[in-house]
């Protein structure tokens, strides 16, 4: 087969092009019935589930943004992103990018294919591109779909932010599509790694389940207590990151080092697969990997990425440790706290206080103060004390926290039963959800206390 890409080079002979090439493997991709029902799913299943969320009592109040799902159209999309970037993405990328290569092993296809297009460099092309752009259909039908569906169903209102402050609907949107556009890099990092196992694996199903096994070992990495330089070196950091957009200011940091890293991933294993692409043997039928070289020149390189990326993360960042310290939980609850103290103020139609006036402040420990207020664990207790102009009381109000590894956290009222202690609150406009009875926040693991 080689003597054969040689000879026809030496005599000239014309050369499928990258574009034909290109639209040869996407035709043949979107002909496959189980990419049709992809496609068919993500345009259609969010906007489904949107309907029904809407029609409910309750709601995902476990899931990030999943509370304000019945308050405005914009909490949905966000709902559908965090599972997108848990379970969605990584099984899209496996289906797609991860049998692009292993498909032409289990027909036995290659000589046909290198003998129409003569250069496995054009075919590696086409199939990468080809695999791509079905990616981006799957993940541009997951965004549209659960948009449209939040507006229909709920509306085109304000939303609530991570640190509590509203934001209008106008910079809901942009913050909305720019946390999507985000998800891009970690996907793509999938994308790559199933490009790499798609080659290196040949016609085992492992080729096939590399995407989502690197995907579930990662975010079960993420949600042990682990360094906080260990943790934006992995690329699955940039599924959770996007949390930084919807808070005041914009929490960037950990955003663009978990794009950067994602990135990284995505280059490396795309230059990887293409060296294995190129050195393989295409003339056995037989054809069930590269054994030894898949470890040494895919794996290892891998490897020697995490740990350059650690290195350099721990230099860039400030933090050290799990990078949750009891002044970042005071800070973010006394935040938070303010800004849904101003909504329970409008909703109950007293007198506005602005947040510099209230002096809201907060007292946290952990484990009853027996244990260092630091890290993870669902032990934090916060008392958050706040002043209104004229009265010479100071409020307080009771809080249990429960802080994940990431820096996420739910706070969850435990009186007064004025503030914080019913799920509902009565208005003019009949009840309400209380803001103050349960609300996430977000601790920024790289900025110092």
């Amino acid at each position: 087969m080689t003597a054969t890409v040689v000879n026809d080079r030496a005599t000239g002979a014309s050369r499928v092009t990258v574009w034909r090439g290109y639209r040869f493997e996407l035709v043949k991709l979107v002909s496959q019935w189980r990419i049709r029902l992809l496609v068919l799913a993500c345009w259609i299943a969010p906007a489904l589930f949107v309907t029904g969320v809407s029609q409910q009592s309750t709601l995902p109040s476990d899931t990030l943004f999943g509370r304000w799902m019945l308050a405005t159209g914009w909490a949905a999309p966000l709902v559908m992103l965090g599972f997108a970037g848990t379970w969605a993405l990584p099984l899209l990328t496996s289906v797609v990018a991860g049998d692009v290569f292993a498909s032409e092993d289990r027909l036995g296809t290659w000589r046909h294919l290198l003998v129409a297009v003569r250069s496995p460099r054009r075919i590696f092309l086409a199939k990468s591109l080809a695999s791509l752009s079905v990616i981006l259909l799957l993940v541009t039908g997951l965004a549209c779909s659960s948009t449209v569906g939040g507006l229909l169903a709920v509306g085109n209102r304000p939303l609530v932010g991570l640190d509590g402050h509203l934001l209008a609907p106008s910079d809901a949107a942009g913050k909305v599509l720019l946390a999507w556009v985000c998800v891009l890099a970690p996907t793509l990092a999938l994308a790559a790694i199933g490009l790499l196992g798609s080659v290196a694996l040949g016609r085992s199903p492992m080729g096939l389940l590399l995407p989502a096994l690197v995907a579930l070992a990662t975010q079960l990495a993420q949600m042990l207590p682990l360094p906080v330089a260990v943790r934006l070196a992995l690329p699955s950091y940039a599924f959770i990151a996007w949390n930084g957009l919807f808070t005041s200011p914009a929490q960037l940091g950990p955003l663009l080092v978990g794009i950067v890293v994602s990135l990284a991933w995505a280059v490396l294993a795309t230059a990887l697969a293409f060296l294995l692409f190129l050195r393989r043997d295409f003339t056995g039928l037989t054809y069930d990997g590269s054994g030894r070289r898949a470890i040494t020149t895919g794996l290892l390189p891998l490897a020697g990425l995490v740990a350059l990326s650690v290195a350099a993360v721990a230099v860039v960042t400030p933090s050290v440790g799990s990078g949750i310290q009891q002044e970042k939980v005071q800070r973010s609850v006394a935040t938070v706290f303010a800004h849904l103290y101003r909504l329970q103020t409008e909703q109950l139609h007293r007198p506005d206080v602005t947040e510099a006036r209230l002096r809201a402040s907060a007292a946290c420990n952990k484990g009853a103060g027996q244990v260092a207020a630091e890290g993870p664990g669902n032990d934090w207790r916060c008392v958050v004390s706040w002043h209104i102009p004229g009265v010479q009381v100071t409020g307080q109000a009771v809080y249990q926290l429960d802080v994940t590894a990431d820096g996420r956290y739910m706070a969850d009222g435990d009186g007064p039963k004025e503030v914080n202690g019913y799920f509902m609150v009565r208005t003019s406009a009949g009840d309400a959800p209380n803001p103050l009875w349960q609300f996430d926040g977000n601790v920024e693991l790289t900025s110092t206390p």
